[in-house]
């Protein structure tokens, strides 16, 4: 019996594969012959424990069960109407996976873990290609997360690869949905940015931008996420004054949502009735936290950034980690924000930020009793 590596707290065993004469399985991550068996699902092959393992932590732990009826050989069904319900039920399964395993590469990517992202990716796009088929633009997002991943990675030939076969099943589709080009492009932006082309990142994101709009709406924190990309091009351009207006819009966007989500939280802080997760989720937070950050020590290395911003991305953040359940960086950034707005006569964060910092003086967050 092989060894039998640990792997999340959890022993995911292997057996060595006896294969059939004339029989042929192939690796789940790498397509090369495989010569070891999941012993769980027994419907999932590999070329070597190092290759079982990162599908394991990867993907494969989520979906073990679920794969068993897919890929086990099919009863025979005399009867066309029997044969047109087990073809509908085990469609319906596959695109479960295909969901299950999009959504598991989405948080792994947010939490930036591009190589784990990597089989979760790959098994949403095949799965997705027995679905729809080879071509159809419902694989534009397993691509874009395999791009995503890979260019994290450092590998964006790869990513390139990803992103042109994206790009044409969009280009097939004329009527493939705003969202789905407003990803592609965040996506080619984010890849001309990483090689360096930065007019070609700017064509992308401000497509971006547009169709974000179009789908979202101009206040819609998804469009602003396009404004951010833009600016950071800019400063890398060395055009502050643009990429400090960009990040303006995008400070005023988040500071007008989280402002909301505040008052929805401190106003049910004895009796929650509106919890964070319901929405504004972890992966969400993290990404915004990074954001604004970026802001916020770009302007800090600039002398042309003013007061005001600096008050108000500070806010932004007290307000993220107060509903974060960070109380110590809520009263960090708090002071920080209290400090700035105080350099400004009459300025109208001065109130809010002084009530978010008496809330976290007196222990009150949100799903903590105030009484």
């Amino acid at each position: 019996m092989a060894s039998k590596p640990q792997v999340s707290g959890v022993t995911a065993k292997i057996i060595p594969l006896a294969i059939p004469k004339g029989a042929k399985k192939l690796c789940e991550l790498c397509q090369k012959p495989a010569h070891l068996q999941c012993s769980k699902c027994r419907v999932t092959f590999y070329c070597d424990t190092e290759h079982q393992q990162a599908d394991w932590v990867g993907i494969h732990e989520r979906i073990c069960q679920l794969l068993v009826p897919i890929r086990s050989p099919a009863s025979f069904h005399p009867l066309q109407a029997d044969r047109e319900i087990h073809h509908s039920q085990k469609q319906l399964q596959q695109e479960q996976l295909v969901e299950i395993s999009r959504t598991v590469a989405q948080s792994k990517l947010a939490e930036g873990k591009h190589q784990e992202a990597l089989p979760a990716a790959q098994f949403s796009l095949r799965c997705a290609m027995d679905v729809y088929g080879s071509s159809a633009v419902q694989l534009v997002p397993a691509y874009l997360l395999l791009a995503e991943a890979n260019v994290g990675l450092g590998s964006l030939a790869q990513a390139g690869e990803c992103l042109s076969h994206a790009e044409w099943a969009v280009l097939k589709s004329p009527d493939c949905g705003q969202a789905v080009r407003q990803q592609l492009h965040r996506n080619l932006g984010r890849l001309y940015t990483t090689t360096g082309n930065l007019e070609a990142a700017l064509l992308n994101f401000a497509n971006d931008v547009y169709y974000a709009s179009e789908e979202y709406g101009l206040d819609s924190t998804v469009t602003c996420g396009g404004y951010f990309l833009m600016a950071n091009v800019f400063v890398k351009q060395g055009k502050m004054l643009i990429a400090h207006s960009l990040y303006s819009e995008v400070a005023h966007t988040w500071h007008s949502y989280l402002t909301k989500l505040f008052e929805i939280q401190t106003q049910n802080v004895q009796n929650s009735t509106v919890s964070l997760e319901s929405s504004f989720d972890e992966a969400q937070r993290a990404e915004v936290d990074q954001m604004l950050r970026t802001m916020l020590e770009v302007g800090e290395n600039d002398s042309s950034q003013d007061t005001a911003q600096t008050a108000l991305v500070t806010h932004c953040l007290a307000m993220l980690c107060f509903l974060g359940g960070d109380p110590q960086k809520a009263l960090e950034f708090g002071s920080r924000a209290l400090q700035a707005s105080q350099l400004i006569p009459n300025h109208d964060l001065t109130e809010p930020i002084q009530g978010l910092l008496q809330l976290v003086q007196t222990g009150q967050h949100p799903g903590t009793d105030a009484s």
